[in-house]
């Protein structure tokens, strides 16, 4: 049986379009449905743009806009491209969702740049969508981590496992 994946975008370096080298950007157009058709992937997905917010400017009432989006999917394999400085803060709403596997991903660098993490970010998720039981994730830096145990090194620039 073929994977049914619900996507929900929410915006984040991911989808960031640069106009100068002073840095001016905005968040485009979700990338994620492309960069699966290039990749030629074999199972079904859909795509739910839902916000298009750095993460820093999110607020609790966007994390409850995607709290409520994940509970509403029919689906039990949900992605969600994020900004990554509030991955972790928003993986905490959603820690009360049993019945799905939940993924969180996006990039350190956006999709559009030649040199980006998010085709990599993309295919760790989606691996662990498929191997993984029901709960919430996070897929940074090459690796799958429980959401509860990970944090943003800011100073290495990758996602690093809780220290206990």
């Amino acid at each position: 049986m073929t994977m049914k994946l619900h996507i929900i975008t929410t915006g984040g370096t991911i989808d960031k379009i640069y106009f100068d080298a002073l840095s001016e950007f905005q968040i485009g157009e979700p990338v994620v449905g492309d960069l699966l058709e290039r990749m030629g992937v074999g199972f079904d997905y859909s795509v739910q743009p839902l916000l298009k917010l750095d993460s820093l400017d999110m607020t609790d009432d966007h994390r409850r806009q995607i709290q409520q989006a994940v509970k509403a999917s029919k689906a039990d394999k949900i992605l969600i491209t994020h900004g990554t400085d509030g991955m972790v803060e928003t993986s905490k709403w959603l820690a009360d969702i049993d019945d799905k596997c939940i993924f969180l991903t996006g990039a350190l660098q956006p999709a559009a740049f030649s040199c980006t993490d998010a085709v990599f970010n993309l295919g760790c998720a989606v691996g662990g969508l498929q191997s993984k039981p029901a709960g919430v994730y996070i897929a940074m830096s090459g690796q799958v981590f429980a959401a509860d145990q990970v944090v943003k090194n800011h100073a290495e620039s990758r996602f690093e496992a809780l220290l206990n």
